[in-house]
């Protein structure tokens, strides 16, 4: 398996003149057909404008929401070329379908400097199939490939891996970015490497715990699936979450991480609740104590200091769920107080997607942070050392 760090990039290419296809992430939040977060527009920027300095002819597509193969105006992306012509300050045309005559007409009379977008890539049937002949399709719009889609690059569809068959293929920025960061971190890192994995279930990370054994100098395990690796130590854990048939797997992984001499930490004590709703009466408890009838829902203060300390001297810091039931203000305080160590680290720290990044966002953190991932699923299978349809569909330097 080819290196995702030797993949060409955007500056690889000599785009003047030239019509490039770039496939974005704009699934943007959206309310009544109003953007509610940009953030995913504001991210795509920098190759959009790398493109334009360097006079290409930039064609843009994206998939938002779910139409599920058919044309649904609801799912249009004409909000999207609007917030883009506001923040680039020209106008981005926009295609009234994807790879049809208006997309063609359109592509046709681009000029260097000028944008178009095109319209939802999954009002395309065969786009989530990825179907050679939209592939095709999509490649005779244009002379080269830019993906600059993160969050999708774990999908292989027509628009993030097919069309890479026909076309010249490199990556934007964002993507460059995670591949120098997560895979970074995962071929080369700097050491000590701290894992920080959190979340309600074992099952979702499995494969990510198996991964990183292997690679990290300290393993740490927060959130609801702790209580499987406490049950597996003979703890009584009282109504706490727990996975039953994955007591012996985390068993395992304790003594796979103890022969190769990786600490491997869980919360030595928890702030329980007598039910699942926010308001309800709780204590600290020792993790070996967890009196019946109680469930834990984030880590105790003893616990908060340990995985701080762990982090302190750590050189790279990759940090993945949160520690308890942190939208709840009452059961955040682990999630804060684990934020809070990377932040104040110093390390090369990489915050994988989904409700670390959006913790991290919350907390005013985000700036310390090295790397705060674009996409949830695809950072997670990447960090399980799968390899990305988006990343190896790209040309190799």
């Amino acid at each position: 398996m080819s290196s995702a760090l030797n993949k060409m990039t955007v500056e690889d290419f000599d785009v003047k003149g030239k019509k490039v296809l770039v496939r974005c992430d704009f699934n943007v939040k959206m309310e009544n057909g109003v953007i509610t977060s940009d953030k995913r527009i504001v991210a795509s920027l920098p190759t959009i404008k790398y493109l334009l300095d360097n006079g290409a002819k930039v064609i843009l597509c994206s998939h938002l929401g779910r139409p599920k193969g058919e044309v649904n105006p609801e799912f249009s992306m004409k909000p999207v070329a609007k917030r883009l012509s506001e923040l680039l300050g020209i106008e981005v045309k926009m295609a009234d379908d994807v790879v049809g005559e208006s997309a063609h007409a359109l592509a046709a009379s681009l000029k260097d400097g000028e944008v178009l977008l095109l319209e939802n890539v999954r009002f395309e049937p065969g786009e989530t199939k990825n179907d050679p002949e939209l592939s095709k399709k999509f490649a005779s719009l244009a002379e080269l490939y830019v993906n600059d889609a993160f969050g999708s690059a774990h999908r292989a569809h027509s628009s993030t891996t097919g069309v890479a068959d026909y076309l010249p293929a490199a990556c934007g920025y964002l993507i460059q970015k995670e591949i120098q960061f997560i895979g970074g971190a995962l071929e080369n890192p700097k050491r000590p490497l701290v894992a920080i994995l959190g979340g309600a279930k074992v099952s979702d990370k499995i494969g990510v715990i198996t991964n990183l054994i292997d690679k990290c100098d300290t393993l740490i395990i927060g959130g609801g699936m702790a209580y499987t690796f406490m049950k597996a130590l003979g703890h009584n854990i009282g109504n706490s979450l727990l996975e039953e048939d994955k007591i012996e797997l985390a068993k395992e992984m304790m003594d796979k991480a103890e022969a190769k001499g990786v600490k491997f930490l869980i919360p030595v004590d928890n702030k329980v609740g007598r039910e699942y709703k926010e308001d309800t009466e709780a204590m600290i408890v020792n993790s070996d104590d967890i009196p019946d009838g109680w469930m834990g829902l984030d880590i105790g203060p003893e616990t908060q200091k340990l995985f701080a300390d762990a982090v302190k001297d750590a050189g790279t810091v990759i940090w993945n769920g949160p520690m308890g039931v942190s939208e709840w203000e009452n059961f955040a305080s682990g999630t804060v107080a684990v934020a809070t160590a990377i932040a104040e680290s110093g390390a090369i720290s990489i915050i994988g997607g989904g409700d670390s990044a959006a913790a991290i966002q919350k907390l005013g953190f985000a700036d310390k942070m090295s790397h705060i991932s674009t996409g949830g699923g695809a950072s997670l299978e990447y960090l399980e050392g799968k390899e990305l349809p988006g990343i190896a569909a790209l040309n190799d330097k």
